[in-house]
């Protein structure tokens, strides 16, 4: 284990941390939260049915933040569908990280119930008291990174908010809301650690990544274009990003690649790692949801709009409560454009 790795941030607290929360997760009703399983296998991502998950990417895609429909508060088939739901049954079914410290995550010190909260929750939250009427009308499911897509796919959810970036490869399978943040890919590695960031530092270094994520798709593209060094072991893969963490602290791993705003909070729950480097990606987040679901993207779409307008109880004051602390008080660099819609007509 390595000896710089010290305070709260150790593997035991780490490992205390991680068992109670599942303890807690398990010992929630079912319809508060349920776990979806996976395993991994020389990186392919594999269901618990057994369907693995590719991506293919469209040579021909460009801005893939760009590719949503406009907005609109009408009723389609979809929402219908999801208000027709009865009694315990009528709530917004949301795939939803349970480990990502500040967005979604399961806190051990809240309560009983270990409520879930994070800026990805709160917008849940808006999304399910938009549609249903009830911010609290929401069955939470506990998904790993890789599967994501399946869930949405399987009808296993009606939409996955879990700081999942929108690119060219998923928009094949998926349909994406417009961007609710902006973010990149940077290094996580020990303070101690020589790595100085994305690049030749990271020669011999053994990096850990989420199966399924952005972040392993670009080291793997960098690795065969000479970006990244040829001798830089890329092949620890997991399902869930905070395992990366662990790895990390184990000493299994040097460093760890991932979303810059996933990274700061991590950095912030173990105090002797940090980010290294800048982000070297640009990328935004989007609430995720199947392709034929267009009444559904739409609405979703306007209460975006609305929730990053709503200064006392929207997207402002959400980053305010979870993430100025690790990212800054300056929200500018992290809030995405003014969205742009596909031109349907």
């Amino acid at each position: 284990m390595r000896g710089s790795l010290k305070g709260w941030g150790g593997v035991s607290a780490m490992a205390v941390v991680c068992v109670l929360v599942a303890l807690l997760a398990l010992c929630l009703p079912k319809s508060a939260v349920t776990t979806d399983s996976t395993r991994t296998t020389g990186g392919t991502a594999t269901t618990s049915t057994g369907t693995a998950t590719t991506g293919s990417v469209d040579e021909d895609c460009e801005d893939p933040e760009k590719q949503t429909l406009a907005p609109s508060s009408a009723d389609g088939p979809t929402i219908q569908e999801i208000k027709n739901r009865k009694g315990e049954k009528r709530k917004l079914i949301v795939g939803v990280d349970q480990n990502s410290y500040r967005w979604g995550y399961r806190n051990p010190n809240s309560g009983k119930k270990a409520e879930l909260e994070g800026f990805d929750i709160d917008l849940v939250h808006r999304i399910a008291e938009d549609i249903l009427g009830d911010a609290k009308a929401v069955q939470f499911k506990a998904i790993p990174t890789d599967q994501r897509i399946p869930a949405i796919q399987d009808g296993r959810v009606d939409m996955v908010v879990r700081t999942m970036t929108i690119n060219c490869a998923r928009i094949q399978d998926v349909a994406f809301s417009a961007p609710y943040f902006k973010t990149g890919q940077q290094v996580l590695a020990p303070k101690s650690s020589p790595v100085k960031g994305y690049d030749g530092t990271l020669a011999h270094k053994r990096i850990c990544t989420a199966a399924g994520s952005t972040a392993y798709s670009t080291l793997e593209a960098d690795k065969k274009s000479g970006e990244l060094p040829a001798t830089t072991d890329i092949s620890t893969t997991v399902p869930n990003q905070l395992d990366c963490l662990v790895r990390l602290q184990l000493g299994e791993v040097d460093a760890v690649v991932t979303d810059g705003a996933l990274a700061a909070s991590q950095a912030a729950q173990d105090p002797a790692v940090q980010l290294k480097g800048d982000a070297f990606t640009a990328e935004y987040y989007g609430v995720a949801m199947k392709k034929d679901a267009d009444d559904l993207v739409r609405r979703v779409n306007r209460i975006l709009v609305d929730y990053r307008k709503d200064t006392a109880n929207g997207w402002q004051a959400s980053y305010g409560k979870w993430l100025s602390a690790t990212l800054g008080r300056d929200a500018k660099k992290s809030e995405p454009p003014a969205p742009e819609y596909l031109r349907t007509g």
